[in-house]
């Protein structure tokens, strides 16, 4: 399952403003973030379900300190995206996939002429990513980025969670589902499991949780086009994760099979013994920095001035 609620500090300061774009139905969205060098690498943080993008100010100042630009988001409907998730939301997976990403990358390519971009999307994030990557291999073969993170991130599929905890999934997301039909949105910022969602959203990762196929009613056969990624990727898998454990991202990228993929395991020896998980690991992030860096440079040009220290 995907995303539950956070405590955020409500005080955080936030990135300065990078860009502010609009996508093809009119959905505002805020792009923040900070600057390297002009030909640096440029990080885009896709967030998890109901997680708003300053959760990450922690990881976006590391990764500026070890030289790269980062740049962040909010998902359709929370945030300063506007406008927020209400009753007459319908939304789902396809207009973040093909409207708002794709306004998203357009502006970061415009503001970072030259540099190579690298997406990292933490759990939802993730999938929402390679969903959008897959479609630009099908549209125009080229999908505009040097590389892929996947942090944190796996399938919703209940096959992909070990014991009991994939039959409760299966049930609860159908459950969670029906209850944003009947109400009008899932108000998970209410019962602490995925901040408030359209019902086009609850809708979508249900369907996931229950066949394991994405499926966005729209033209694209989003399976076989995600067979045509072949580009790199960093899967990052996180101790404790319940959330995403190996075998929800084993079934995620398995769905690439033409990738470069890399994956790597973030334990909670890495981060000085302290208990990790699902969202935890943003707190407690300095050991993944060596990890990424190492990665960027063997994946991106412009990559020589990185640093491996982030904290």
């Amino acid at each position: 399952m995907t995303g539950r609620r956070v405590k955020r500090r409500t005080t955080a300061s936030r990135l300065p403003l990078i860009a502010e774009v609009t996508s093809a139905d009119g959905t505002r969205l805020a792009l923040r973030g900070l600057r390297a060098n002009p030909s640096s690498p440029v990080i885009v943080i896709l967030p998890a379900m109901g997680t708003e993008a300053r959760f990450y100010l922690p990881v976006v100042r590391a990764l500026r300190r070890i030289g790269l630009s980062v740049v962040t988001t909010d998902l359709r409907g929370h945030g300063e995206c506007r406008p927020l998730v209400t009753k007459s939301s319908r939304f789902g997976y396809r207009e973040i996939v093909e409207d708002d990403l794709t306004a998203v990358f357009a502006a970061v390519a415009s503001r970072f002429p030259g540099a190579p971009v690298v997406p990292l999307g933490h759990s939802l994030g993730g999938q929402l990513v390679l969903l959008y990557l897959a479609r630009q291999y099908a549209a125009a073969g080229d999908p505009g980025v040097q590389g892929v993170i996947l942090l944190a991130s796996g399938s919703a599929w209940h096959g992909g969670f070990a014991g009991w905890r994939g039959p409760r999934n299966l049930i609860s997301s159908q459950l969670f589902a029906l209850t944003a039909l009947i109400v009008g949105y899932w108000p998970g910022d209410r019962v602490g499991f995925g901040g408030r969602q359209s019902r086009g959203m609850m809708r979508d990762w249900a369907r996931q949780v229950r066949t394991g196929q994405y499926r966005l009613a729209a033209g694209t056969d989003y399976e076989a086009a995600l067979r045509n990624v072949h580009l790199p990727v960093l899967a990052v898998d996180v101790e404790d994760d319940d959330l995403a454990p190996p075998g929800a991202v084993s079934h995620l990228c398995a769905k690439i099979p033409n990738a470069q993929l890399i994956r790597r395991y973030y334990a909670r020896a890495d981060a000085d013994g302290n208990y990790l998980g699902h969202f935890r690991w943003v707190r407690y992030h300095q050991g993944l920095m060596p990890l990424l860096s190492a990665w960027i440079r063997q994946h991106t040009t412009s990559a020589e001035g990185l640093d491996d220290c982030g904290s």
